[in-house]
């Protein structure tokens, strides 16, 4: 995956920022060199990760927490069916699952008809948007609420910056993962 490279004109800390977020990137996309899709979907270990299915998953947490730096919660929501409570939900008896759910679960696998090429360029897609709604957002200490969901504090708030450093996090915590799945595959290291 080719990186985007932040422009020289950005203030340090924006693009130490940026540089973070692609070297973890490159971490994890250097897990699948030399796959094919069929590897890339593979699950060789207890866990139900797939390598294509966490690059995937990142590229989706990293689009989303993006939408969120310039619209706000809405970007995020966590809307239930009608009867529905997050009890249901957690005990895997909600008589609907919302589409939210849905789609986060099939971000974790490669479907049919998924590539590992198409899954990668999606993935530096997202990368080149973020690299520019970071580059032109005001203020890194810009900060929207975060959406009702048991799993957020009620009331927090989070800036662009926590953001960026919470997909930074994500991504790096799932190439991790990568590389132990990469080396349950065929005994290869990313690095």
């Amino acid at each position: 995956m080719t990186t985007t490279t932040p422009p020289t004109t950005l203030d340090g800390e924006r693009a130490d920022l940026l540089a973070e977020l692609a070297a973890a990137r490159s971490a994890l996309t250097a897990t699948v060199r030399g796959l094919g899709d069929e590897q890339a979907g593979q699950r060789p270990t207890a866990s139900a990760l797939c390598l294509g299915g966490l690059i995937k998953h990142v590229a989706a947490i990293e689009e989303g927490w993006l939408r969120f730096v310039l619209e706000g919660p809405s970007a995020l929501r966590y809307d239930l069916p009608d009867g529905v409570t997050w009890a249901d939900l957690a005990a895997g008896t909600a008589r609907e699952i919302p589409q939210w759910a849905i789609d986060n679960q099939n971000n974790f696998q490669m479907l049919p008809g998924e590539t590992l090429a198409g899954i990668l360029q999606r993935y530096e897609q997202v990368a080149a948007r973020s690299a520019e709604i970071i580059t032109a957002v005001p203020d890194l200490s810009a900060a929207h609420p975060l959406p009702e969901a048991p799993w957020n504090e009620p009331g927090a708030a989070h800036s662009v910056r926590r953001v960026l450093m919470h997909v930074i996090a994500e991504t790096a915590q799932h190439a991790g993962h990568a590389d132990i799945i990469r080396e349950s595959l065929d005994g290869q290291k990313s690095s």
